[in-house]
């Protein structure tokens, strides 16, 4: 049977996705980029913020339009909206055959046949089995891939629904990340980036403590690897074993993303966060102090409630003082079911709209300047591909730079490039986020 996978929502959703897939294709699936002609069409859900659900809501509507206008025998619903919001889905997308939560998805293949023979089946256990099957199909192309080391979070965040959906904190033990990782390195995957809810917390509920310094020293021994990059790094379990392990193994990127939310004491109590003004300046400046070279990621949000005048200026500031490398700003969202949604004093859309552009365009400034830094300099280069439009200019990233939330480092070269290879790029002019340089030497393996 002909099958249509959409995947939605953050990277630790596309793991999943990528592992439901290899399931399904295990199973006797054929995988179609047309929904019209699929019999059976998956949709892993993302419900974070109310856009995603939107996004969410609306693919299940879309896809469900192919149960008359197309092939479809059965439609899925997977992850994260579908184990948040079962019975609303039931109720009002009839179209929907079955429901799988994002701890059952291990259960894909399993629902959907269920479904072929006329039952709605509704799996929504929150705990993750163990899952030995580390076989995935591999959808970013192949040459970067994630490693999700944990699942669910403990942190409890007031403004957050993933506890309610993901359950709490589940390291996946190193063996099995070991064995995943070598996996995709012999697929020619060259780059690894770890993701969770929270990497720093990695290890504490199955060894005791934390293990994401000894993870990254496990590896760093895999062939293939050349670059292992860590995001969603918690400010406080920033510690100096976890420095001295980016240090002392070289393929992990001089890079980390850290999301701090806010910098206002009054605003991340509020928000339920274990940190404040002065640890976030010591974590950023000792970071700073001992890898010269970091690049540092973070991510805000805008609008939080009783988020004041003064609240949002001091954020401005701080973006201005901390330059960070990369900035993600997000308008705060109220979910349904978070002590956040019942806190008074909720900012209305458009002061959170304007307070998020100001932030950016903060932001802007600072990158354009950090950017100037950054002429003059030779850079490893991870090509990504080339131009359509223009054939001899080539796509790349630095250490510097996540995929797809990054910035990138335009190059030309009169000869073709692989894609997955790196080579040594000299920068020559910069833009507010984006490098333009110059080809050096072809491979550095």
């Amino acid at each position: 049977m002909k099958l249509f996978f959409l995947s939605l929502g953050c990277d630790k959703n596309l793991v999943d996705s990528e592992k439901m897939l290899s399931k399904l294709l295990g199973g006797g699936f054929t995988l179609t980029d047309d929904e019209a002609e699929a019999e059976v069409i998956v949709v892993n859900t993302c419900c974070f913020i109310g856009d995603a659900m939107e996004e969410s809501i609306q693919a299940l509507i879309d896809m469900g339009r192919y149960k008359t206008e197309g092939n479809c025998k059965v439609l899925l619903a997977a992850g994260c909206l579908a184990g948040r919001f079962p019975q609303e889905i039931e109720k009002e997308l009839p179209e929907v055959d079955g429901i799988v939560g994002p701890g059952e998805l291990g259960s894909v293949l399993e629902a959907i046949q269920q479904s072929l023979h006329g039952s709605h089946p509704k799996l929504l256990d929150t705990v993750s089995a163990d899952e030995p099957d580390t076989s995935r199909v591999l959808t970013t192309g192949g040459h970067f891939e994630y490693l999700k080391i944990a699942d669910g979070c403990d942190r409890r965040c007031s403004y957050c629904v993933i506890p309610f959906i993901r359950g709490a904190y589940k390291s996946t033990p190193i063996e099995g990340l070991i064995s995943e990782a070598r996996e995709l390195a012999d697929k020619g995957v060259r780059e690894l980036i770890l993701v969770a809810q929270d990497t720093t917390e990695y290890g504490v509920d199955i060894y005791g403590k934390r293990s994401l310094p000894k993870l990254l020293d496990c590896l760093s021994e895999i062939d293939g690897i050349k670059w292992i990059r860590l995001m969603y790094c918690y400010p406080e379990d920033i510690d100096d074993d976890l420095i001295e392990a980016i240090i002392r193994n070289k393929k992990v990127c001089h890079y980390i993303d850290m999301p701090i939310q806010h910098c206002s004491d009054d605003i991340l109590k509020r928000m339920g966060r274990h940190t404040d003004y002065d640890s976030l300046c010591r974590t950023i400046e000792h970071l700073r102090e001992l890898i010269p070279d970091i690049a540092i990621r973070t991510t805000l949000i805008c609008g939080f409630p009783g988020e004041s005048d003064e609240d949002h200026a001091e954020l401005v500031d701080f973006v201005k003082n901390m330059r960070f490398d990369r900035l993600g700003a997000f308008c705060y969202s109220r979910e349904e079911n978070t002590a956040a949604a019942r806190m008074p004093d909720q900012i209305p859309e458009d002061i959170k709209a304007s307070r998020r552009e100001e932030i950016m365009l903060t932001q802007q400034e600072v990158s354009a300047n950090n950017n100037l830094n950054m002429l003059g300099r030779e850079f490893e280069v991870f090509v990504e591909g080339r131009l359509t439009d223009q054939p001899d200019t080539y796509v790349g990233r630095s250490y510097r730079d996540a995929p797809d939330v990054d910035s990138y480092l335009f190059f030309t070269s009169s000869y073709e490039l692989i894609s997955g290879s790196f080579v040594r790029v000299r920068v020559t002019e910069a833009g507010e986020y984006d490098l333009i340089g110059e080809l050096i030497d072809e491979s550095t393996k």
